[in-house]
């Protein structure tokens, strides 16, 4: 079903026309009763037509059953009292996700939840096309956050190749959000302004075997830049050596110069300075 629109009269002209009918239903009772009761049902039936719409909201009609339209013009309005009405926010409105335990990618337990800004963009569908829009967003955000986090992994140490992880890519992840979202709610009329996880972390119970993870993946990688920076320093310290012949090194006078340095630059203290008064071969 689509949204129709519905075209409202001002309401102040029948809200005097309404008061102008009682005014004279209270003359002619004077004279004739049935006239000035005619009156009255009249005025009754004219101010029932009277509505007020406030800014960013709808008002759908339906007659005996059937949607004729939805108007959206705001202030005062009269529509036709044989209308059955019923208003509906235009507003933006939040959704703060309760904290869901997932199972990502890679089959790890972790806890997530997400924040919607949504509003009804279409309201007939919001209205005849599900039974209570505000329940159908709740259920299906947390449908759409659930498939998110199990097709993709929490972070890349289990897989390097990982192109997108919840953690460390969160501009795609919430996009990717939007997007799901978008799709499921678009059977209600409800336009997705805005989504983003607002929690992100391993479950407790594998937390703490987690983080020692991560602080071992992250101690590897450094050393390994560590050693590379080294090694780099060392080739350039023998090749400079070579070029300005400063001295002349035999192999094992470069083994025992590389071993030691590489001891001085991948320690994790400082080296204290030992002269030694011989030579390398006694």
């Amino acid at each position: 079903m689509q949204e129709k629109k519905l075209t409202s009269i001002s309401g102040y002209l029948f809200l005097l026309l309404g008061l102008g009918c009682f005014g004279l239903a209270v003359f002619l009772f004077a004279y004739s009763p049935i006239l000035g009761g005619f009156m009255s049902l009249l005025g009754a039936f004219i101010l029932k037509g009277i509505m007020i719409i406030y800014p960013n909201e709808g008002l759908a009609a339906t007659f005996f059953g059937d949607y004729v339209g939805t108007i959206k013009q705001t202030g005062l309005q009269w529509v036709n009292p044989l209308y059955s009405k019923q208003k509906i926010s235009l507003r933006a409105r939040n959704l703060n996700g309760q904290t869901l335990k997932v199972n990502d990618k890679m089959g790890n337990p972790i806890e997530i939840a997400a924040v919607v800004v949504w509003q009804v963009s279409d309201t007939a569908r919001a209205l005849f096309d599900v039974d209570n829009y505000v329940n159908f967003v709740q259920i299906q955000s947390e449908a759409a956050v659930r498939f998110l986090a199990s097709s993709h992994a929490y972070d890349n140490i289990e897989d390097e190749h990982e192109a997108v992880t919840l953690r460390d890519n969160t501009g795609q992840i919430n996009k990717f959000l939007e997007q799901e979202l978008d799709e499921r709610l678009s059977q209600a009329g409800v336009r997705v302004m805005e989504a983003r996880i607002s929690h992100l972390a391993y479950a407790p119970e594998i937390a703490g075997a987690m983080l020692q993870r991560q602080q071992a993946t992250a101690v590897v990688s450094a050393r390994k830049q560590i050693v590379e920076g080294a090694v780099g320093m060392v080739e350039m310290a023998l090749t400079r050596l070579a070029e300005k012949g400063v001295v002349e090194l035999d192999e094992e006078r470069k083994a025992a110069m590389v071993s030691n340095l590489l001891v001085v630059l991948c320690g994790e203290k400082s080296v204290s300075p030992v002269v030694n008064a011989g030579t390398l071969y006694q």
